[in-house]
This record gives C-alpha cells, structure tokens and sequence, in this order.
C-alpha cells in the first residue's frame, strides 16, 4: 500500500521570476511536526506572526516551475491570489489550518 506524501498543483497567476519567466506548476509535500514548530523560533515570525505562513510554505513547496529552489523571498514575490491559492491547498492536504500564534 503507497501513502501519498506529495500533491502538484497550478497557481492561478503564477511566480514571475526576474528574467520575466512565469512559473506556476509546482508540487506540495505534506507538512511534517518541525515544518509547523522550527518556524515559530524564526525572529521574522515573533516579530509579525504573519510571518509564519510564509516560512511555512516556503518549506513544504517541493518544486515550482523550473526554479532551482523556493525559499521564502520567492513566496514573499506571489500575488496574494497565489498566496491564498497555497494557504488552501496545504489545509485541504494537510487535513488542518495554517497554525497560529
């Protein structure tokens, strides 16, 4: 029997990377215990809990588009429909909310 850990999606929108090229298929894995704790030791995060969202995604997003690497400044650069899109997707596969502070 396979469990499945990890899930592709498309962004509405889409990443635009500095040479203009528009990335929006991507893969979510599922979140682990530390991808929802480490990231509530994150100074970002005690400063603005807002944060967390953003570290959060930054560290379940597996692949998106043909970027080497999706690390929080490229989930800090998404449209908020994007933004929102993700917040979604990780409850739906997650089974849970986004945590708060």
């Amino acid at each position: 029997m396979s469990f499945q850990t990890e899930y592709k999606f498309i962004l509405p929108k889409g990443y635009i990377d500095p040479d203009g090229v528009v990335h929006n298929e991507g893969v979510m894995r599922l979140a682990t215990a530390a991808d929802e704790i480490i990231p509530l030791k994150d100074p970002r995060v005690q400063q603005n809990p807002g944060y967390l969202t953003i570290i959060l995604l930054s560290r379940v997003i597996v692949s998106l588009g043909s970027l080497p690497i999706v690390d929080t400044r490229v989930v800090e650069k998404l449209f908020t429909a994007d933004l929102a899109f993700l917040q979604s997707f990780y409850q739906e596969i997650n089974g849970a909310s986004v945590p708060e502070i």
